[in-house]
């Protein structure tokens, strides 16, 4: 996606003023810009975590009250970092936050000699909803990009639930490539069952595996592409996933199956992780601990890192690209 070129303190500022510190504990705009993100989501199941965070944010800049565009910058700062609190762990919101900031910023900076202050705020508003409706076309891109890439007669493995995975899978069946799923389970959430019952909908033909069974169902079903989401796509190329992606490409590598992920670029992340325990800790809890002696320790992390040697392509809104061109789109997103 190419944005148009034109980050956070706690606690909202006042009309035009000083924000009211780090110090500052959640307020009534906090829990109200929290509010409104919930709701997008809610109306529209489908919307992106990025997409509803940055409608959310949006709306801070239609109802603010402040007199410059230094205090407004501020309350956005402030609301975004009310986002982030809520969920700290979430990559995707984090990035789309990150970056719509900076796209605001970039705009402020080019208003600033607008003498009409509502005027400027105006068209800062239709910035936003423009960046969102831009958010929002990302994914019938990637689904023209990498369609072609799901051959006819073969079999693709998902692991995980991806909007733009699905939207890619649907473009291909439409176009009239005739092929196979094989779906991984997707414990403990679920979201493979969910992906399965979606291909299913759409005609093709689906076989569900175990999330340990990804390496046999890739050499005993003849699978020739594996393609995954992606909650955040980091500098380095690399992917934060759904916890099991690093050993589905793992296998995959081993198996000579090429990986390809499909993310749009509001996930790019400033992030550069070295291994696993670089992402932020976030643990699901599964079914089986109620069966467990109390001194059994249950560590389910809700993802992990794949790193870009894994990878072999990434479909995106920018187009079709190596790992290694990714800290390029970085540098003209964040530059």
């Amino acid at each position: 996606m190419s944005f148009p070129h034109g980050e956070g303190g706690a606690g909202p500022s006042p009309p035009g003023g000083a924000g009211a510190g780090a110090g500052a504990g959640p307020t009534a705009d906090d829990a109200l810009v929290v509010r409104e993100y919930h709701a997008a989501l809610a109306r529209a199941p489908d919307m992106a975590v990025a997409v509803a965070a940055i409608r959310a944010l949006t709306g801070v800049i239609s109802r603010s009250a402040a007199r410059t565009m230094m205090g407004l910058e501020r309350e956005l700062r402030d609301a975004a970092a009310a986002l982030q609190r809520r969920d700290p762990t979430a990559v995707s919101l984090t990035a789309g936050c990150e970056l719509f900031l900076r796209y605001t910023t970039r705009s402020t900076a080019a208003l600033e000699d607008v003498e009409d202050f509502s005027a400027a705020k105006s068209r800062l508003i239709e910035r936003g909803r423009r960046f969102e409706q831009t958010s929002v076309r990302a994914r019938a891109a990637i689904a023209d990009a990498g369609a072609r890439f799901v051959r006819g007669g073969g079999a693709v493995l998902t692991h995980g639930y991806s909007r733009a995975v699905l939207a890619l899978l649907q473009r291909a069946a439409s176009g009239g490539a005739h092929f196979s799923a094989v779906v991984t389970e997707g414990r403990p959430d679920g979201t493979g069952q969910r992906m399965a019952r979606a291909l299913d909908e759409l005609g093709v033909p689906v076989t569900l595996v175990l999330d340990a069974g990804a390496a046999y169902a890739m050499a005993s079903r003849r699978v020739d592409l594996v393609l995954v989401g992606a909650e955040g796509v980091v500098e380095n190329g690399g992917v934060i996933n759904k916890l099991g992606t690093f050993q589905v490409a793992l296998a995959a590598k081993a198996l000579n199956v090429p990986v390809m992920v499909a993310a749009e670029s509001f996930k790019f992340c400033r992030l550069f992780p070295l291994g696993q325990l670089d992402l932020p800790v976030e643990s699901k809890p599964v079914d089986v601990a109620a069966l467990l002696p109390r001194s059994v320790r249950v560590d389910n992390p809700s993802r992990d890192y794949t790193p870009p040697h894994l990878i072999d392509l990434l479909v995106t809104d920018l187009g079709t690209l190596t790992p290694a061109a990714v800290s390029d789109e970085l540098i003209q997103l964040y530059g």
